[in-house]
């Protein structure tokens, strides 16, 4: 076994292989020499990719894929107690590890950047990624998100540095102990696993004290709620803060954002001096995650001005603002955003790329609680858009609440003066798509469940 395996981990088994965190981990160890196997729930690009590295993927869930030698397995917190290759693991005395314990193990021995913050981690972190690489660094790294290809969301490589996304959502980012850690935002959601803003500053400020003594915490000059935590944990012994933000109180500040059509032109004053740079994907709150990104980089050792520069390489990530391609004169883009500061943030880029054009939404609400919650802010976003066309709500991993659906989201935009339809078909949504658009229009999928899919079913369906 490689030295690099970590213990327990030579003969892994992963349940939801398939997904954006635990792909990126089972890719990590196969390309360490560990022998991975796993399973999930349905065929996709990202098994596929993955067979390709050697690693055994089984559709669906049973108790016989777990191997006689399976020397641990591996769960999110996605994963239930029933589920029967977990209950297997458990009866056998297989040790049950969580996607975030794997990840820190990976971790040990390397300069680890975590990127943390309720919007923009996966964007950061890829743009980290990419910047590091185009400079000579190889870092290894692992992002919830593809760059380009299916799996390309992690990589080990035989240098020292280690860019992570460290999610938040359900306390595991305490696990890491990152040299540079980044917090993009601290706002309130993931409402299952929190149930106010005081628990939220506590998470977050126990994750900030998980950084390496002599370390580094980049994090938002701008943002109400990063401003607060910086208040907390100024008096934390052996961290740097490096506050990044328009403000003027900020130690790398952005003094203009200059908008390119689909890029920006990003000045920022750091060490004193000013720095333009491009950021090669539209919209203000990519420029903030660049300059993050930037002081990140800069704080693990990578030439400021140099990794300025590799920062324009990165041209986005699957789901971020992805075209997806055009028929009929109609742009059809793909949008990861389920929280309204998300949603929001995306709509206004899209405009200030698309000047006179339209903007229509196709919109999924992504779970139950964060609709009960965060249901009016959600329909204050689609009043940004020309039209939408609202569908149910993706469960992912929670049970219905009573009382709570799409409607809540449809009232509320329609209130705030949004041109709002509701389809429960989400196989009708082409066709629906296709009596709106116009050419000239632009299209955006929107949500974190499985709207993405509908993107090439609505550009086939425009081509018709």
């Amino acid at each position: 076994m490689s030295p690099s395996v970590p213990p327990a981990m030579d003969r892994p088994h992963f349940i939801g292989i398939g997904g954006a965190g635990m792909s990126g981990i089972a890719k990590i160890l196969a390309q360490r020499g560990a022998r991975v196997a796993g399973s999930d729930s349905r065929e996709s690009e990202t098994a596929g990719a993955l067979r390709a590295l050697g690693v055994t993927v089984h559709i669906g869930h049973d108790a016989a894929h777990l191997a006689q030698d399976a020397t641990s397995v591996v769960v999110s917190s996605a994963i239930r107690p029933e589920n029967p290759e977990l209950a297997a693991a458990r009866e056998r005395g297989v040790p049950v590890v969580h996607r975030s314990d794997a990840l820190a193990a990976l971790m040990e021995g390397t300069r680890p950047i975590a990127v943390a913050g309720t919007h923009g981690k996966t964007t950061t972190t890829s743009m980290l990624a990419v910047a590091l690489t185009a400079l000579g660094s190889e870092p290894s790294y692992a992002i919830g998100g593809d760059l380009d290809a299916p799996g390309s969301n992690a990589h080990h490589s035989g240098g020292e540095i280690f860019v992570a996304e460290a999610d938040e959502s359900d306390r595991s980012f305490h696990t890491y102990a990152p040299e540079v850690a980044i917090i993009l935002n601290v706002e309130l959601d993931h409402h299952a696993n929190y149930a106010s803003m005081d628990e939220i500053y506590d998470s977050f400020e126990t994750f900030v004290g998980k950084i390496r003594p002599g370390g580094t915490l980049v994090i938002s000059a701008d943002q109400p709620g990063a401003v607060e935590l910086t208040k907390r944990v100024r008096d934390i012994g052996g961290l740097t803060i490096v506050t990044v933000g328009e403000a003027e109180t900020a130690d790398v500040r952005i003094t203009k954002i200059n908008p390119r059509g689909l890029t920006s032109e990003v000045t920022v004053v750091i060490d004193g001096r000013p720095l333009t740079f491009t950021v090669s994907v539209p919209g203000r709150h990519y420029a903030h995650n660049a300059v993050a990104a930037l002081a990140a980089g800069t704080a693990i050792g990578a030439p400021t001005r140099n990794l300025a520069s590799a920062l324009a390489k990165y041209t986005g990530v699957k789901r971020r603002l992805q075209l997806k391609g055009e028929a009929a004169g109609v742009q059809v883009i793909d949008s990861y955003a389920h929280h309204p500061t998300e949603m929001a943030a995306d709509l206004e880029a899209i405009r200030g790329a698309a000047g006179d054009a339209r903007v229509l939404v196709v919109f999924q609400p992504h779970l139950f609680s964060r609709t009960r919650e965060l249901a009016t802010e959600m329909g204050a976003a689609l009043a940004l858009a020309d039209a939408s066309v609202v569908l149910d709500i993706y469960p992912a991993r929670e049970d219905p609440i009573p009382g709570v659906t799409s409607a809540l989201i449809i009232d509320a935009a329609r209130a705030a003066g949004a041109d709002v339809t509701a389809e429960h078909d989400k196989q009708a949504v082409p066709d629906v798509v296709a009596g709106m658009a116009k050419p000239g229009d632009l299209v955006l999928t929107m949500g974190a469940g499985d709207v993405t899919d509908l993107g090439p079913l609505i550009l086939a369906r425009l081509g018709s």
